[in-house]
């Protein structure tokens, strides 16, 4: 099922909310929790802030009063995805008010606890005249709300909604989340849940979800994540050792992971399997290089020296580098690749790093390249940097191509940057042509 645009900016908030980039807009969010905690209090309800979905003793005035305002906030969340849906009919983008209208109902929805979620989910499911996948998108707000900090009374909640979730993948999207969130601080239990819930909730408890589980788990225990592959029967092996190394956030993570994956591995029987070019192995170290290179060269690098990698488990590392590495920083990366790697596999990742790094920032690369010592590894770089500009600056990658030394690369560059001459300049590609002797 298509999810509309309403459901989608809804679900794009939330990912938004609790991603890596914005913990400080979450941390204004809780303080204002915090401070609708104490404004409870001072009304004589006591609320235990560690374990919001408690039972409180209010009197039946206060209960009442919290069912009103959860019912309150229903209908104002009902009332903005209607909004929405008109925006979407009319292909109009929210603008400043509505953002910041936005905003007002995310705070609005972390002030709710479970029991008033709860309430407010029931007023959404009753509101007849919602499109299914705008109603499935209030839903999924409104538990992902939840599962920041309460994980488990979210999966509750989603379970009880799961009817609404069979044909659309946010369902799975919010399960794997909160499974996560619940496994980082409990994964014994997150796994219990996940044991007697799979056969009740098919739909819902997919290998995506076992893999956010499984994520989750690694931040605590990258031994039993591993372990817990097998366990849960996760069937994309390598996608799921990738999400364990990728929950590796500092050195001394990564150094304890990458001791799990290399005892992981011993077990698995296939050795064939285990050492593929496009096997989990592979994905798991490339995608702890990606971590590695954003510590940045100077740290990264020292990691890798003390992490001992054998040649082999080096080769597979740097293929993650691309892509990865922090702005300014490509040209000691491809100094050190050349002096880390074999020959051959050294240029192979030098010009899959010099193209990348020349689309993006073709003058950088070049004053780079400029500088660079005289070498294999310098021949490498020019070979990319040739070809890459040569598709709009021909006349520029021939004079760096006669730089190589005579010979085969010389030769296949130039016959490269002829092929990728630009198609208004017929003239000087066919004399091109003639004076290299491309044929």
């Amino acid at each position: 099922m298509k999810v509309s645009i309403a459901a989608a900016i809804l679900i794009l908030l939330v990912a938004a909310l609790f991603g890596v980039p914005n913990y400080q807009r979450l941390t204004v969010l809780r303080e204002s929790h915090v401070k609708l905690v104490a404004t409870a209090a001072q009304l004589g309800i006591s609320i235990d802030i560690t374990h919001p979905d408690d039972p409180v003793r209010i009197t039946k005035r206060e209960r009442e009063n919290k069912d009103s305002d959860a019912k309150l906030a229903a209908a104002e969340f009902i009332t903005f995805a209607k909004e929405m849906e008109a925006m979407e009919k009319a292909d109009s983008p929210p603008d400043e008010a509505q953002q910041k209208r936005i905003m007002e109902i995310m705070d609005r929805m972390m002030s709710l606890d479970s029991a008033q979620l709860k309430i407010l989910i029931a007023e959404v499911r009753a509101a007849k005249d919602l499109k299914d996948e705008t109603r499935q998108g209030l839903i999924a707000f409104s538990i992902m709300t939840l599962a920041s900090n309460h994980p488990q009374a979210a999966l509750a909640l989603l379970t009880e909604s799961s009817d609404l979730f069979k044909e659309s993948d946010v369902g799975n999207s919010v399960i794997s989340s909160s499974l996560a969130r619940w496994a980082k601080h409990d994964p014994l239990a997150a796994v219990e849940w996940v044991k007697k819930n799979t056969t009740k909730f098919p739909d819902l408890i997919t290998d995506e979800a076992k893999r956010g589980l499984i994520s989750g788990a690694a931040a605590q225990d990258p031994k039993l994540a591993f372990k817990l592959i097998g366990e849960l029967g996760i069937q994309d092996i390598g996608q799921a050792m990738s999400g364990i190394v990728s929950a590796a956030k500092t050195p001394e993570e990564r150094t304890a992971t990458l001791a799990a994956l290399r005892e992981h591995l011993a077990t698995l029987p296939d050795e064939k399997f285990r050492n593929a070019v496009d096997g989990p192995k592979n994905s798991a170290l490339a995608w702890l290089a990606r971590g590695v290179a954003q510590q940045g060269f100077a740290a990264g690098s020292e990691w890798i020296t003390k992490a001992n990698l054998t040649p082999t488990e080096l080769e597979s590392f740097t293929g993650g580098l691309q892509g990865a590495i922090k702005g300014g920083e490509s040209g000691e990366w491809i100094e050190w690749l050349g002096e880390k790697l074999p020959p051959k596999k050294a240029a192979e990742s030098i010009i899959s790093l010099v193209r990348d790094w020349t689309r993006s920032d073709y003058q950088a690369a070049g004053k780079w390249l400029s500088t660079a010592t005289e070498g294999p590894t310098k021949n490498a770089a020019i070979r990319s940097y040739a070809e890459t500009v040569s598709q709009y600056e021909p006349a520029t990658a021939a004079q760096w191509a006669m730089t190589l030394p005579p010979g085969k690369d010389r030769d296949l560059t130039l016959k490269r940057i002829y092929q990728n001459w630009p198609k208004d300049d017929e003239a000087a590609k066919e004399a091109f042509k003639q004076e290299h002797s491309i044929k």
